[in-house]
């Protein structure tokens, strides 16, 4: 067999594959091995992309995987062409073509029951036999021969099925043809197996470095956020007890020793959302002198130089703080934790919002906020998370893993369950806005400040940053000056960059077309 042969290891993976690794690790690892995989096709459901599974097909190497639409971890791993999946079981080839053998009837071909009982995967109990639909075509059943990890689907002619055969008698026989499938799933039969397969936890994580002795001395991989308001996050683990991320508190240090180093920094860049503050000069509007810039709004690229204003265009009297709001955003980068999925936004600590707590709030630490002027421009928190969908169709898809969140503290009532980032954002509005009611002046304020405002993120200067943490919501000063469902919005089908930013106090939520959540900012 050629080099690029793949173990087989029942209910853990083939080859570089191993069940539990999550959607984001396993198109990466295709990506990076062009060679081995020089072609894939993705599948998934786009008017149901978190409900539904998410199926990438290899077809130069006869492989087809399986992830469950929610946490886009790979549940099964079919080999549909043993032609073209050369497998390893210990040392033992699963199949191989006989020399001279037809090349374009390849495909029919597979191993014989003979061959994966006696030489590859031994002894088992009797499987299922699934017989023809009853109106089709084909005279011929499926016998599921399954073993703990692994099952191989034999062609059995149903004229020639009785259940009071044995196994070896009917799977040895004329009657039955060479393997046509396989399937490596997590469970003891496929029989037991296939009621829970996408929704029973992965036995193994979604990274390949927490596997085996690759796991020492990197972070246990985030299995949920909870978000508990007044900047209180707790981040869940896999294994270890749970981080809490304390907007304004958690220092870089902090991060980097409890989620280890960043996959890259990025420089806090994006402005766009400026027009939108309260602290615009006054100025800008009274003499009509078109969008003006503050010292927030200053640009920086990734290696900090500044493109702003001119000094000349601020007063004197306001130098001071000005030339303070600069250098704060000269120190503002984003941690990307890719592997984590999410990106943490590291500035000065200021005031946060004055997000609900709502019930069970003082179940969490706590958690003390300071003004601005008290803190000194060397002290640097984390003052944002956004943490990402990787929803399939999106403009940013497979940047980050998947990651997912429960809002503890917005469920408007004690006996609902948390607001979770598998539901649609039609299914939480109306729980958001009864939750956060309390924080409006009236309901005409509430309703001005909770439409939507369109995003186009195909337009983006630097689309591979995380400059789609738009804006300061912090003060609840942001106006939609368009609803979602206006006319600036079409044609946002044919678009995949097109999304609709929500805010809630201490939440932004960007939306796509279908519902779904990409992307949740908390500050």
């Amino acid at each position: 067999m050629s080099g690029n042969a793949m173990q087989l290891q029942p209910g853990r993976g083939v080859g570089a594959f191993t069940l539990g690794s999550s959607l984001h690790e396993v198109l990466t690892t295709i990506d990076a091995d062009a060679d081995t995989f020089p072609t894939f096709e993705f599948y998934h459901d786009d008017a149901r992309p978190l409900d539904s599974p998410v199926h990438v097909k290899l077809p130069d190497n006869g492989i087809r995987l399986q992830f469950d639409g929610p946490d886009q971890r790979l549940r099964l791993i079919e080999v549909l062409d043993f032609t073209k999946a050369k497998l390893l079981y210990k040392d033992s080839e699963v199949f191989r073509m006989a020399d001279g053998a037809n090349r374009l009837f390849a495909g029919l071909a597979g191993p014989s029951f003979r061959h994966i009982y006696d030489k590859v995967l031994g002894l088992t109990y009797d499987g299922e036999y699934v017989p023809p639909r009853p109106n089709g075509a084909s005279a011929t059943g499926t016998y599921n021969l399954s073993y703990p990890g692994v099952a191989v689907n034999f062609p059995v002619q149903h004229s020639a099925y009785s259940p009071q055969k044995d196994v070896i008698s009917l799977l040895s026989s004329s009657a039955t043809g060479p393997a046509t499938s396989m399937a490596v799933f997590s469970g003891e039969s496929w029989q037991e197996a296939r009621g829970t397969l996408f929704t029973a936890p992965p036995p193994f994580p979604r990274s390949s470095l927490l596997v085996g002795k690759s796991r020492e001395g990197c972070p246990d991989e985030i299995e949920l956020a909870r978000i508990h308001g007044e900047g209180k996050v707790e981040l869940v683990r896999r294994n270890s007890p749970p981080f809490w991320l304390l907007l304004g508190e958690t220092t870089p240090q902090d991060l980097i020793m409890e989620l280890g180093p960043p996959d890259s920094i990025f420089r806090k860049s994006d402005n766009r959302l400026s027009i939108h503050r309260k602290d615009r000069r006054e100025s800008d509007v009274s003499e009509g002198s078109g969008i003006g810039s503050t010292p927030d709004d200053t640009v920086f690229s990734e290696q900090g130089s500044a493109f702003g204003a001119d000094d000349d265009d601020w007063d004197d009297t306001d130098g001071e703080g000005q030339a303070q709001g600069r250098e704060i955003a000269a120190v503002e980068h984003f941690y990307n934790y890719y592997h984590h999925g999410f990106d943490i936004l590291i500035s000065q600590p200021s005031q946060l919002s004055s997000a609900f707590s709502g019930p069970g709030s003082d179940a969490v630490p706590a958690h003390h906020h300071g003004p601005l002027s008290a803190i000194p421009l060397n002290h640097l928190a984390a003052t944002k998370i956004i943490l990402h969908g990787n929803v399939p169709g999106s403009y940013q898809f497979n940047r980050h893993r998947r990651s997912r969140w429960a809002l503890e503290h917005a469920h408007a009532g004690f006996n609902q369950s948390p607001l979770t980032s598998e539901m649609h954002m039609d299914e939480m509005r109306p729980r958001l806005k009864k939750a956060f009611q309390a924080f409006y002046e009236n309901d005409e304020q509430a309703k001005q400040l909770q439409r939507g405002m369109a995003l186009n993120r195909g337009w983006d200067d630097s689309p591979s940053s995380s400059t789609e943490f738009l804006g300061d919501w912090e003060d609840g000063s942001v106006i939609r000056d368009k609803p979602a469902d206006s006319a600036a919005s079409t044609g946002a089908e044919e678009n995949p960059g097109n999304t609709t930013l929500f805010g809630f106090p201490g939440l932004v939520f960007e939306v796509l077309k279908n519902g779904a959540v990409s992307h949740l900012t908390v500050y």
